[in-house]
């Protein structure tokens, strides 16, 4: 998988995602942004559930340790958006991802984020095995 090759994840919009005024609710672009980052690691075969369980040596987690994000424009109620994950730089311990939420053309949200790996609660090396998925060993 190429370092720098988008992901796109499509995300309907359901009245449960919207505020009283009928546009997403701000804490739901996390929960889209939060799919599209699993959908990105499941299509490079990276899967969370064998990742926790240690299918591949020692179990480890991923957690967010920093986002930026910026709200643009409102998402509706019955819209088609798509979650767009980037892989921007993979470090030793983290991955540096850039993520919008498009409606078309039009950018209605963006976001910078560190995903680290995490073994016990402490931050661990990213396992060769994963480097090599996302074109990084």
């Amino acid at each position: 998988m190429s370092e720098n090759a988008p992901h796109l994840f499509p995300v309907r919009v359901y009245y449960e995602d919207t505020d009283f005024s009928g546009s997403v609710y701000h804490a739901n672009y996390l929960r889209f942004m939060e799919r599209g980052r699993t959908e990105y690691l499941r299509q490079a075969g990276i899967h969370q559930q064998a990742v926790h369980a240690g299918e591949h040596g020692q179990p480890f987690g991923f957690v967010v340790s920093r986002m930026t994000i910026e709200f643009l424009r409102p998402a509706r109620m019955d819209d088609l958006v798509q979650v767009e994950t980037v892989a921007k730089e993979i470090r030793g311990a983290a991955i540096d991802l850039e993520q919008r939420v498009l409606r078309g053309d039009d950018v209605l949200a963006r976001a910078e984020v560190r995903v680290a790996c995490v073994i016990n609660g402490r931050a661990a090396r990213l396992p060769l095995w994963v480097r090599q998925k996302l074109g990084k060993a």
